[in-house]
């Protein structure tokens, strides 16, 4: 900053105006021109004339700052002669750099194939052979794996494409397609916003208003139009223009292009809100054509506030999303490495919009994209603009209006002259707290067997299976107590146990009664058929492990207590016993001696067990039989048809809630009488409805194949147990 200080005064008696005059003049060759006409309301051509006083002392005092003169509006070096003086109205310029190329994770096959395509063609330089059939072999293999690879694009490699650092922007576009342009700046209330362009541009002889967002060609760029990233300064600006054409007449064209709108704390103070949509609301109001066109990607509210048109039209690699695949798989999946899974549940790409009645074309593009051939893709651009306006130029205002409006009514699934239903079902994500388990049957014989292979009431799988179960359990319980609404009673009560003066006494009268009517309550909302299956369920397998357990510590003591009570004397006739069952197993004679010890062995064997306090209901000889596979086959299928018709008894007699009823009186106390009562009447309901008859004759029919491939009785025994299954 530069500063001069000017200072005229009567420094002496007798001075004259030319003194004065020739005093002062040296000064104001140090300041800028414009001081030689006026400077703070004093016009400096009349301190050289004789009608400045000099008798009156006056002071003057200047400040001159040095400036960058900015080349907006007009740049600094026109050219007299130039045609289009429009271009200068615009920040943007040429680039001074072309832009490096990129590659894309997924074209990366394609590099091997172009090294070799440069290789050969700088040998051909080099040596000057004529390697023209190979330049051209590998040219035509490099286009079919172009075409290969951009026919069968994923919506995650669409998305890449659509966000690629090259692809040409909103300004591009609308340079190759218009013979002339003025952007047009501000919403009168605020700054000019960069990352929203605006304005008036000619295509074939008639005006229309372009609108769109503008991303940057390089990293500068890109700062400076803040990613494309519109503030409510953007939207209200485009508003205004959206205005401006209606009032003219003008046809709107907006072309979308941003992550979304720009979520800063200050763009939010400003009401980033309410301008998107207050957009919305307007646009529906305005009675000319509106076409949009996606070029890249479009993201949320950001993209829909210059969207809502008569016409949409994509790009081919283009995409529109309410969230970009990278949030929705965060949120869903925890981690943005999911992205390509989300960006095909989302359905981004233009072709899922057009298939689903939201874009009304879809724009080809050059292979490797609009990147690779820009004016051609502007070109496309330009036609499909010009081939929506013919449709829409036939229709008058009050038709555009209704276009517009039904358009996105049937996006919503609206359908004009047909009735709204007043409650529409739909398919919607139960409850997690009522969400039974996927296969409960398979479940307890899991942990059937988890709990009877364990190795006493300390082994580490029995340990581990009550822990999970309880962390289970526990995770069912805080759903139920949210799903009820008893959280704040609990935790208010938890509140009230740690004032307690002496935590090892029992509760006094009052919180005891507390906590009884918080377990009534949640009892009594538990006991409601169809609610809280998965609880209920829980709380099932829970006292189910927790009988196991019970009963299998209870044989392990047993088996101890009678351990202790056999003499070795019996224990080595118990492994005589062992040798003389292998060798009837295998089919050898037992001899005479052998027969007798064995009976003596049994009988000294009961002794024992009935000194260990046991009672002894009977023996039974073990037999293995080998049942062909075939018969097992048959066994199976007759299980499986006795499960499908005790399903569909169940369900023509209607006793689903009956059962589930049962359900939760067992979890409550399983030896009940209003059990015993629900077990009668559902067995009855059962057998009323049942028919037995065609599966009887099946079962029957086993029960003699089986019968003849052994003498004992015993197997007809285990083939009527399999058929009561």
């Amino acid at each position: 900053m530069a500063s001069l200080s000017l200072a005229v005064g009567n420094c002496g008696k007798g001075r004259n105006a030319e003194d004065l005059s020739s005093e002062f003049v040296p000064h104001l060759s140090l300041g800028s021109e414009f001081l030689t006409k006026r400077l703070y309301g004093l016009n400096m051509k009349d301190l050289g004339s004789p009608k400045v006083r000099t008798r009156k002392k006056f002071c003057i005092g200047a400040e001159i700052k040095k400036w960058k003169k900015h080349d907006y509006p007009w740049h600094g070096d026109i050219d007299p002669d130039t045609k289009t003086p429009l271009k200068y109205l615009s920040y943007f310029k040429p680039l001074d750099e072309k832009p490096k190329p990129v590659t894309l994770a997924f074209e990366k096959p394609l590099v091997n194939l172009e090294k070799q395509l440069i290789e050969v063609r700088r040998m051909a330089e080099d040596t000057g052979l004529d390697f023209t059939d190979q330049i051209y072999a590998l040219e035509a293999k490099y286009q079919q794996a172009l075409r290969d690879l951009y026919t069968h694009l994923t919506p995650i490699q669409r998305l890449q494409i659509a966000r690629h650092p090259n692809r040409p922007t909103v300004l591009d576009h609308i340079l190759n397609m218009t013979e002339k342009w003025v952007e047009l700046h501000g919403d009168r209330a605020g700054y000019d916003d960069p990352a929203m362009v605006t304005g008036i541009g000619s295509i074939e002889g008639r005006s229309y208003l372009f609108i769109g967002h503008q991303k940057g060609r390089n990293t500068k760029e890109n700062i400076m139009r803040n990613f494309a990233m519109p503030t409510p300064h953007g939207y209200r600006k485009a508003l205004r223009m959206m205005k401006y054409a209606d009032h003219h007449g003008f046809p709107i064209v907006t072309f979308v292009d941003t992550p979304g709108a720009f979520a800063d704390l200050r763009s939010e103070e400003l009401g980033q809100g309410e301008a998107i949509a207050y957009n919305l609301r307007a646009m529906f109001g305005l009675k000319v054509p509106i076409i949009t066109v996606v070029t890249g990607e479009g993201g949320s509210g950001g993209a829909l506030a210059i969207g809502c048109a008569n016409k949409l039209l994509m790009l081919e690699n283009s995409a529109f999303y309410v969230a970009s695949p990278e949030a929705c798989a965060a949120i869903l999946w925890k981690s943005s490495q999911a992205a390509p899974k989300a960006a095909e549940k989302l359905r981004i790409t233009a072709q899922e919009h057009y298939r689903l009645r939201i874009a009304d074309g879809i724009i080809p593009e050059p292979l490797g994209g609009a990147h690779a051939d820009p004016f051609w893709a502007s070109q496309q651009i330009k036609h499909a603009i010009l081939d929506a306006m013919a449709e829409l130029g036939r229709m008058n205002s009050e038709q555009l209006l209704q276009q517009r409006i039904l358009k996105f009514r049937s996006i919503g699934g609206f359908q004009e002259g047909i009735q709204v239903e007043p409650e529409r079902k739909r398919n919607m994500k139960p409850s997690e707290a009522n969400t039974p388990p996927a296969d409960l049957e398979s479940e307890l014989a899991n942990l059937k067997k988890k709990i009877l292979e364990a190795k006493g009431p300390s082994d580490p799988v029995t340990i581990q299976v009550l822990e999970n179960l309880q962390e289970d359990l526990d995770n069912e319980m805080t759903k139920a107590f949210i799903a009820m609404r008893l959280e704040d009673k609990v935790e208010f009560l938890k509140l009230e146990l740690q004032r307690a003066p002496i935590l090892d006494q029992p509760l006094n009268k009052s919180l005891q009664e507390k906590a009884d009517k918080i377990m009534q309550e949640f009892k009594q909302k538990l006991s409601q058929p169809g609610a809280y299956l998965g609880l209920k369920q829980k709380l099932y397998t829970m006292n189910m492990a927790s009988r196991l357990i019970e009963l299998k510590n209870k044989s392990e003591k047993i088996k101890t207590e009678v351990n202790q009570k056999i003499p070795t004397t019996v224990k080595a006739k118990i492994d005589r016993l062992k040798t003389a069952s292998e060798k009837l197993r295998n089919g050898d004679s037992l001899d005479t001696n052998l027969v007798e010890e064995v009976e003596k062995a049994k009988k000294e064997l009961e002794d024992v067990l009935r000194s260990a306090n046991l009672e002894i209901v009977g023996t039974r000889k073990r037999t293995n039989v080998a049942v062909p596979p075939e018969l097992e086959e048959e066994v199976a299928k007759v299980n499986a048809e006795i499960k499908e018709e005790m399903e569909r008894a169940v369900t023509r007699s209607g006793l689903s809630e009956k059962i589930e009823e049962l359900k939760a009186e067992i979890v409550k106390d399983s030896n009940s009488e209003k059990v015993k009562e629900l077990e009668t009447e559902i067995r009855e309901g059962i057998a009323a409805t049942l028919s037995v008859a065609p599966v009887k004759k099946k079962v029957e029919s086993l029960r003699e194949k089986l019968a003849s491939l052994t003498k004992d009785n015993a197997e007809s025994k285990v083939v009527a147990e399999n058929g009561r299954r």
